[in-house]
């Protein structure tokens, strides 16, 4: 059962249909496995605390620093825990299952390079606008009940990834809850997945627990405190990072500076409004080990997917250029991150082996 939900006549009802139906034909333990930004989190909180809800055993699992759903390790530990159905959220939808014969949901609104044969995709690609993996959660958690109180959930992910204000589950949201409380909350959920240890699980324990944006944002206990320490690291990281002057070969600007923490992302964004007919690349050589992370971002409407595609090199695997169109970036071993910045013109920003 494939839910594309921009094939659909009712997005909202098939996503609802297509979760229900799954829930029910699996009898036992439902693992949630979330990527662990700001939507990501939310789309595992929603979607346990539905299940818990509705009187499934349901747990929850992120992923680390580096890690995708199809690594050997990350499958060990599902596995481990026997799922009788795997939901996999906000982490990319391919062809290739996560646990092979076992019942799988996935749920993601990044640009699909395959479907998983026999899972059921909820997939918002297509959609304009487009939902968040989060907001996806809420329309799937409504075949189980009633989710108003989780709405607020919802409207963090929206936050985290777009802040597109025309939804109106996020206008519902702000109207209860209140749209500072909710960005508030929105920028602290998002803090720990970007410092050196990655550690976002104080994030999704409030998240689980909460019953709303002012109990994270307002809480003096040792899991909000991990997010405020996690968002004065970034903003120090940060504030190293933007000083690093482009490099510009071409139609491309290169920023490229090392840090364990995740700022590149939030970089090239920045470095995209000033350099508005470039495509900016930021570059992180110290995030991880052995590896070169880096995050695209263009103002020029230039689908990067595709230019990320054009320059792929030999040993790319899948963590290069996923995403979306307008925000893509990835990961490359360093003789591979060689390649690449030597065939976009940098060859000066290669680095020893």
């Amino acid at each position: 059962m494939i839910g594309i939900l921009a094939d659909a006549a009712d997005p909202r009802a098939t996503a609802a249909a297509a979760f229900a139906h799954a829930v029910e034909a699996a009898d036992g333990p439902v693992v949630v496995l979330s990527h662990f930004d700001a939507d990501g989190l939310a789309a595992a909180a929603i979607l346990v605390r539905a299940l818990r809800a509705a009187g499934r055993d349901a747990r929850p699992s992120i992923v680390g620093k580096g890690e995708t759903p199809w690594d050997e390790a990350v499958r060990a530990r599902l596995a481990a825990e026997a799922p009788a159905l795997l939901i996999v959220a906000d982490l990319g939808t391919r062809g290739e299952p996560v646990l092979p014969g076992v019942a799988t949901v996935v749920i993601d609104h990044h640009l699909p390079t395959g479907l998983p044969d026999g899972a059921v995709t909820i997939s918002g690609n297509g959609l304009d606008p487009e939902p968040t993996s989060a907001l996806l959660a809420w329309w799937a958690a409504t075949g189980l009940g009633d989710q108003d109180d989780l709405l607020w959930l919802a409207a963090l992910g929206l936050i985290g990834d777009m802040a597109d204000e025309g939804w109106p589950e996020l206008v519902a949201a702000q109207g209860r809850w209140g749209k500072t409380a909710l960005k508030d909350a929105t920028v602290l959920v998002n803090a720990p997945r970007r410092t050196a240890a990655a550690d976002a699980s104080p994030a999704l324990r409030l998240l689980l627990e909460s019953d709303g944006p002012k109990a994270i944002t307002k809480s003096e206990g040792a899991d909000a405190q991990a997010l405020r320490d996690a968002r004065a690291e970034v903003k120090e990281a940060m504030d190293m990072a933007k000083r690093v002057a482009p490099r510009v070969v071409g139609d491309v600007a290169l920023i490229a500076f090392s840090t364990g923490a995740q700022v590149h992302p939030l970089v090239a964004q920045q470095w995209r409004g000033r350099l508005k007919d470039k495509v900016v690349i930021a570059a992180n050589k110290g995030y991880r080990d052995g590896w070169v992370h880096f995050a695209a971002r263009s103002a020029t409407g230039r689908d990067l997917i595709a230019f990320l595609a054009e320059h792929r090199p030999a040993g790319a695997d899948g963590r290069y250029g996923n995403g979306h169109a307008q925000a893509t970036g990835g990961a490359l071993r360093l003789a591979d991150w060689n390649s690449f910045v030597a065939g976009l013109g940098f060859p000066e920003q290669q680095v020893a082996l």
